[in-house]
């Protein structure tokens, strides 16, 4: 569904990512697992259109991209949570998944199926989002980029300053939409364990290479955790 081939990105002079090779096949799980300031969000912005990529290649469901505007591949069925969520904490719930709708041009309405994932939002639609916590936050963010119906959900280390009880709730709210929906998610991750979970192939990144990949249920979390520790 999603093929990156040989990209690189910079900011200004500085190189970020350097020739990188990465595929998300349609219904799969896919993390991309690094230390911070290895290049992870900026991969994720280059896919968004957010960052300048003058070399290299991305396609999804086999259409070039690599020189879209973000409106356009948003529109394409690509939906982003941005690492520390991004919600407007002075707008209700109910407003922040409204928001939503402006991934697919503002047509349509929220499926109540929304509800049954994160049933939390239901009772909170007149609540700011600035008043919720940041558990309820993250599952918020989540909640409004599904609510465009998109082909690929793409998550910013979306158990960042979570409680391990919330952590539990997002990993299977993200296993029963890829399993129940099919919906291809890509997730970059420093949390092992999570990976491990959810995940059906693994990418890990240094300075902007790709080091190691494989399937997640032949990983050696020994060795992936030294390179995370470094």
């Amino acid at each position: 569904m999603l093929d990156v081939a040989n990209l690189e990105a910079y900011y200004g002079e500085t190189i970020i990512l350097n020739n990188i090779n990465l595929c998300v096949p349609k219904g799969q799980i896919v993390c991309l697992l690094g230390r911070n300031g290895v290049g992870k969000t900026t991969f994720l912005k280059s896919i968004m259109g957010l960052v300048k990529t003058p070399q290299g290649s991305i396609k999804f469901n086999g259409k070039e991209i690599t020189t879209k505007p973000t409106y356009f591949r948003a529109r394409q069925g690509i939906s982003y949570v941005p690492q520390g969520r991004d919600i407007f904490p002075q707008l209700t719930v109910h407003e922040n998944l409204l928001l939503g709708l402006e991934a697919c041009g503002g047509d349509g309405s929220i499926d109540e199926t929304i509800y049954e994932l994160f049933p939390v939002l239901k009772t909170m639609l007149k609540r700011k989002g600035g008043d919720l916590s940041g558990g309820q936050q993250q599952q918020l963010a989540i909640a409004r980029a599904l609510v465009s119906k998109p082909k690929l959900l793409i998550l910013d280390e979306p158990t960042e300053g979570i409680q391990p009880s919330v952590i539990q709730e997002i990993g299977r709210v993200i296993k029963q939409l890829n399993h129940e929906a099919n919906l291809t998610i890509l997730i970059v991750e420093q949390y092992l364990e999570f990976v491990v979970d959810v995940s059906d192939y693994y990418y890990v990144m240094e300075k902007g290479l790709i080091v190691t990949k494989g399937f997640t249920k032949e990983i050696n979390q020994e060795e992936i955790q030294k390179r995370m520790a470094i």
